[in-house]
């Protein structure tokens, strides 16, 4: 399931206001004009004592289709000339039915809503007794994966209407968001009207007829929290309230019975033992006897931004309750920006088709109360012969054990049956060729909910903007239309792509991306042209020639890189002279050794040279599988410093050898040697579950762990003089554990089968780090560990864990909770004859600013104090909170 209130957070939410106004209108809305509503009903919904009813449901029961009302408690809603059925519901009132004659006039009518009338049951609750509110609950719980099987398929109209507001934002931005016309009174809305088919048990099918929107392929569908279920265990990220765990994470409480068109209903108020993100709080109403939902009033939270969900279900069929409404608020502060974002959505026209399986009336028995009559029942149906259905169908009566069992096992048989193995859902979206071409008038034909005041004038502003965007546009095109991309001089240093022919394309990258310093080389470039071209087969080439000069060396290097990709395989031929680290996972990033170089006057970064000849053969077998083959030949040489530049000169310290410290040799120098090297590598998830979106399957974050096997060794062939042969082994994974948070852990393990001949470099290197600045990658490498002090030519095991918490100590305080702070502990290890047990323990205070952290570290070596240090980063797991999948 997409993560609902997560993807409108990722999608909708980002503060693009920083950019020019084409990215601004990325995330507002254009909005059209109003006309008069021609043949219909129109009215008012109030309550007793006059106050209007926000977004109050207006059901046509012998359409099965409805509208709600606005904020102001007033609705339109276009129906043909007939006898209608219409019920006036509002969450907490007495519906109101009322029997219309439509004609060729709208028809006015004025509703006001008694509030509903609640009841305690004949029950007693006393001091250190179970509140009735568990027996429901458990009911409920007990038949939720029966209510999500229910359905074999269902077809129906959802109309959505989105609007947001920007309540404030930076003081720095203020003058420039004026300027655009933009404040705190206008909204900016999308519309659309969708027809959507579902069929169980997890295929989802959207063909978009109509939508106003504006912004540059925005694929920000609301759509995607309606097709999460309160049935299912979680609801985006949150715990449901009728998950099979919902009591290790819920309290409940009986508010009581009341009764509306000739059903009874309990209300049940929901509250979170551990307040904060991922559960729910609020109101849950539920049907008696059928023990399904009612309506719903929650709110639920994510990275302090704050979700509050509102629906209304009726029955379509006997025993079958479904949404017809929804409404969804958003609001919170991101990057300085305050905003509101409000979702509407009528869900009409309903067709569905029973699951002829669970066309059966079943009554649950809670052994909790009734321990007798669930006894009689156990053993009078231990008595039924036959597989799942047979004795769901039979037996009338069931415990929520029994209904339990049964579920699982009837699911388990449908999982056998499934044709797509590991794909958790599927999601075709169609868009009418006609979808954004349908004028005002259409809408007005077709809205179900009139426009706020906030609306109209934003209605107004984004026509006038979206008119500016399309002369903008115009003029581009016609640019465009003129002739390819022309050559420019300046593109020898920003770089650029050109179209050179028929899916043939010519990049210059900018050497400016790629202007470093380090004490070999001094300042230096690359200089890299890509030539690519993609064939009819869809098999793609691309030729990269590089060149390198260092100004300290006043060396020119250069290498030529091709790669071929047919398939879900592809060759990578390399060959040239080109310098490289020692570690060939590169632990530092050139850049960042560029400034802790020149201003700090840290040269951590060591680097060799190598002419080489290489042949890589990459093969996807699958997404869970994934399999490298490579051979190199090599000429190695050392390096020497060529410059002692700094910006800071720092009287205490000075650059090191490009020779880097060793507790296992006395020199990690190395004369200039040859070396045949092969490689073979498995990558590995198991257990890889995905999505499909229109036809294109795509892998789930987090789902399997991952597994590499690598096998390495060097041939002492011809001139070869280096022989080795090394194995490792990695085991790396990501989960939630429940909602109290995530661990994330990296294993792994390696060694030499035989070791004739090494170099330094050919020795097993980590990822350390002795700079201010840690990798995204919580996991990816060790905080203080020196980065080739413990390199060893032995065997060793290392571990690097990171847990972070749903709430801890500053994340318990609502203050840093709404702000999205998160804090976390990790610990990591490496085991090695010559690493003595090296250890790192620390915390960290993620998401400050909703983009960094800041971490504290202490390492040691032998259970004795080592080091400590401070460590800055971009905010951990940030690709999840900006995944727009």
């Amino acid at each position: 399931m997409s993560d609902s209130y997560k993807d409108v957070n990722q999608n909708l939410l980002m503060p693009r206001y920083l950019l020019n106004r084409r990215s601004l209108l990325f995330l507002l809305f254009f909005i059209g004009s109003m006309v008069s509503l021609a043949q219909g009903i129109k009215g008012t919904i109030k309550s007793t004592s006059g106050e209007p009813l926000p977004f109050a449901t207006i059901y046509v029961r012998n359409l099965q289709t409805g509208t709600t009302s606005n904020d102001n408690g007033y609705f339109e809603y276009p129906l043909s000339a007939g006898k209608y059925d219409l019920v006036f519901q509002y969450l907490g009132y007495k519906s109101v039915v009322k029997y219309v004659d439509v004609t060729d006039e709208p028809v006015k009518i004025d509703v006001r809503l008694e509030p509903q009338t609640i009841v305690l049951k004949d029950v007693e609750i006393r001091a250190g007794k179970e509140d009735p509110a568990y027996t429901i609950m458990r009911k409920a719980i007990a038949k939720a994966k029966f209510h999500r099987q229910q359905l074999d398929s269902y077809e129906a109209e959802v109309y959505i209407k989105g609007s947001g507001r920007l309540i404030d934002s930076p003081f720095f931005l203020r003058k420039t968001i004026a300027k655009e016309g933009i404040d705190s009174t206008m909204a900016f809305v999308t519309e659309s009207i969708t027809k959507v088919k579902y069929t169980r048990p997890n295929v989802y099918e959207e063909e978009v007829i109509s939508i106003r929107s504006n912004g540059e392929d925005n694929n920000t569908s609301p759509m995607e929290y309606l097709k999460g279920s309160f049935y299912e265990p979680k609801v985006g990220n949150a715990i449901s309230p009728l998950s099979p765990k919902a009591f290790a994470y819920y309290r409940f409480e009986y508010l009581g019975t009341y009764k509306d068109q000739g059903f009874e209903f309990s209300k049940i108020k929901v509250t979170p033992r551990s307040k904060g993100d991922d559960v729910f709080e609020g109101e849950l109403s539920i049907v008696e006897e059928h023990w399904s939902i009612h309506s719903l009033d929650m709110k639920t939270s994510y990275l302090g931004i704050e979700f509050l969900i509102n629906q209304l279900y009726n029955p379509i069929e006997n025993r079958v309750w479904l949404p017809i409404s929804h409404k969804f608020d958003v609001e919170g502060t991101f990057f300085g920006f305050e905003f509101e974002y409000n979702y509407l959505a009528t869900v009409s026209g309903y067709k569905i088709e029973l699951n002829k399986d669970l066309d059966v009336e079943l009554t649950v028995i809670d052994e909790k109360v009734d321990r007798e009559l669930a006894a009689k029942i156990e053993a009078q149906n231990k008595n039924i012969q036959g597989e799942t259905l047979s004795k769901m169908t039979s037996g009338k009566e069931l415990t929520r054990k029994e209904m339990r069992k049964l579920m699982r096992e009837y699911e388990k048989m449908e999982m056998k049956e499934d044709t797509i193995p590991d794909v958790e859902y599927i999601n075709n979206v169609v868009i009418d060729s006609l979808a954004y071409k349908k004028d005002s008038t259409f809408w007005q034909t077709v809205r179900p909910v009139p426009l706020s005041d906030y609306e109209i004038k934003g209605y107004q502003k984004m026509d006038s903007m979206a008119l500016v965007e399309k002369r903008e546009s115009l003029g581009d095109t016609i640019k465009t239309r003129a002739g390819r991309e022309r050559f420019r001089i300046y593109d020898l240093v920003l770089g650029n792509t050109y179209r050179i022919g028929d899916r043939t394309h010519l990049q210059i990258k900018s050497p400016l991306e790629a202007l470093n310093f380090n004490t070999v080389e001094g300042y230096n470039f690359d200089y890299e042209l890509a030539f690519s071209k993609t064939f009819e087969n869809q098999h793609w080439l691309e030729v990269a020639p590089l060149v390198r000069y260092g100004f300290s060396s006043k060396e020119v290097q250069g290498k030529l890189k091709t790669t071929y990709k047919f398939g879900r395989q592809n060759l990578v031929f390399e060959g040239g002279k080109y310098v490289y680290q020692l570690n060939q996972q590169e632990p530092i990033y050139p850049i960042l050794n560029s400034l802790t170089t020149l201003m700090l006057e840290r040269n951590y970064m060591k680097i060799f040279q190598k002419e080489f000849l290489s042949l890589q053969y990459n093969h996807d077998i699958s997404d869970k599988y994934k399999v490298k083959i490579s051979a190199e030949y090599a000429n190695r040489l050392p390096l020497e410093n060529n410059t002692s530049h700094t910006w800071f000169n720092k009287k205490d310290r000075e650059y090191t050898s490009n020779e880097p410290t060793n507790v296992e040799v006395n020199s990690t120098a190395f004369e200039a040697h040859k070396v045949f090297l092969t490689g073979i590598s498995l990558r590995m998830k198991p257990w890889q579950k995905y999505y499909i979106k229109n036809k294109e399957q795509k892998a789930i974050n987090h789902s399997s762990p991952e597994v590499i096997l690598k096998y390495d060794n060097a041939l002492p062939i011809s001139d070869a003089e280096i022989s080795f042969h090394k194995w490792s082994a990695d085991l790396q994974h990501s989960l939630d554990i429940g909602i109290r948070g995530r661990l994330t852990f990296r294993v792994g393990a390696g060694g030499f089968l035989a070791k004739d001949s090494l170099a330094f470099i050919d020795y097993n290197h980590f990822m350390g780090n002795q700079t201010p600045i840690q990798d995204i990658d919580v996991v990816k490498s060790y905080r203080l560990l020196p980065y080739y002090q413990f390199s060893t030519n032995d065997s060793y095991v290392n571990l690097l864990t990171h847990y972070q918490f749903r709430k801890l100590f500053f994340s318990r305080f609502k203050f840093a909770r709404k702000r999205g702070v998160r804090e976390s502990v990790f610990v990591n290890y490496l085991g090695s004859e010559s690493a003595l047990n090296y250890t790192e323990a620390g915390y960290s205070i993620d998401n400050i600013f909703r983009l960094f952290r800041l971490e504290g570290v202490v390492a040691f070596q032998d259970q004795e104090y080592l080091d400590w240090g401070i460590r800055f980063g971009v905010a951990a797991f940030l690709d999840d909170m900006f995944n727009f999948d």
